[in-house]
């Protein structure tokens, strides 16, 4: 059997055992990743729909913010930390929901949550993961112990075509010891063409039917398919929310009257995202539409997609969010050095965080405002 070639065309190589030394920002790591990735893997990690031009478009809008350094702040107390939905966190950098993490790494989720722990960042555990959802919160468990360290632990949710296994997901990951669940609703219906490799498989989702895909050529493309009548509703959040002890937040919103909905539903908390650029093109970037949904809610706001630097995370914190969700970059991290990797990823954007904050005169997250963002007048 040939070796599996990677986007270079070369075989594929291990993760490291150590960090590779050129490496100093989250950009680096997405350059190794391409030597340690299968090729058609890589392109499913890295594309975007259509066109891409959302993706393109979200590190446009996090480039066309200006920043206004303020020297000459007192340090002596600076720290990064704050308390969501009742939960401390050390920093607000959280590892966003990625799907099938073994494309990258063996270890894939056990590893990321393994460095999360270490670094007391948050993770948000996809439906989707390659292993179960029960492991990787043992794997969490065991990490916390080791290290005496830990960060919030989330299980993020797709809905299943019978509600009766969307709530067993629920109940698992409630006596998991979970501590929210990430309902993601911009996502169930979308294009992909990518077959999972054998030995690649959502492991929480074995006993569950699969989602009935569009029809074929000769009937409807999607209205009037199962894959249309099993989307997500507002009938389903109010049930969901019912139907949780755990903080409920809600993954996909960029309309202000749709997060205040949603807040009216009991939402505790909205994480502002269009999942990366993968499921619409054109779309609004989520940095863009954050001040407008920050200004129609009080409940807590995440911002996800495009987040590759420390600034990213002081915009998205002075324009209304409490934290960001990193996607991409833990799959780049998590191939070139495993669980290490994703350490070593969190601790850059960490350490450019608080550089950005020394630079900007703001010691804790709360001094974070609109007035670090230059306004042309």
């Amino acid at each position: 059997m040939s070796a599996a070639l990677n986007i270079l065309g070369q075989p594929v190589q291990p993760a490291a055992n150590q960090i590779p030394a050129h490496i100093a920002s989250l950009p680096d790591y997405e350059q190794q990743a391409r030597h340690h990735i299968e090729a058609s893997a890589w392109q499913h990690i890295q594309g975007g729909a259509d066109q891409q031009l959302t993706l393109a478009h979200n590190r446009a809008a996090f480039d066309a913010l200006r920043l206004v350094p303020r020297p000459l702040a007192d340090l002596s107390g600076a720290h990064t930390r704050q308390m969501l939905l009742g939960q401390p966190l050390e920093h607000p950098i959280l590892l966003a929901p990625v799907a099938y993490q073994t494309l990258a790494h063996p270890e894939g989720e056990l590893a990321s949550v393994r460095a999360a722990t270490a670094l007391q960042a948050g993770m948000l555990v996809s439906t989707l993961s390659s292993h179960t959802l029960e492991a990787i919160a043992q794997e969490a468990q065991h990490a916390r112990h080791a290290l005496q360290r830990r960060g919030p632990l989330w299980f993020q949710l797709y809905s299943q075509a019978e509600r009766s296994h969307t709530l067993e997901l629920v109940q698992r990951a409630e006596s998991a010891g979970y501590e929210a669940i990430v309902w993601t609703v911009d996502a169930s219906i979308k294009r992909s063409g990518f077959a999972l490799p054998p030995g690649v498989a959502a492991a929480n989702l074995r006993h569950v039917p699969s989602r009935q895909q569009a029809g074929s050529i000769d009937g409807p493309p999607l209205f009037g398919t199962p894959l249309a009548q099993q989307a997500p509703t507002w009938d389903e959040l109010r049930w969901l929310r019912a139907h949780t002890r755990l903080p409920f937040i809600l993954k996909g919103v960029l309309h202000p009257q749709q997060a205040r909905q949603a807040v009216d539903c009991g939402v505790d908390a909205l994480i502002v995202s269009n999942h990366g650029g993968r499921v619409l093109d054109g779309v609004v970037s989520p940095i863009e539409a954050l001040p407008a949904i920050a200004a129609a809610v009080q409940v807590p706001l995440l911002l996800d997609s495009g987040v590759r630097w420390g600034t990213d995370v002081v915009k998205a914190l002075a324009l209304g969010a409490s934290a960001v969700l990193v996607g991409r970059p833990q799959l780049h991290a998590l191939a070139c050095a495993g669980w290490l990797g994703v350490a070593h990823m969190l601790h850059l954007l960490r350490g450019e965080l608080e550089l950005a904050m020394a630079q900007l005169g703001c010691a804790t997250l709360e001094e974070i405002g609109p007035d670090v963002l230059w306004r042309n007048t």
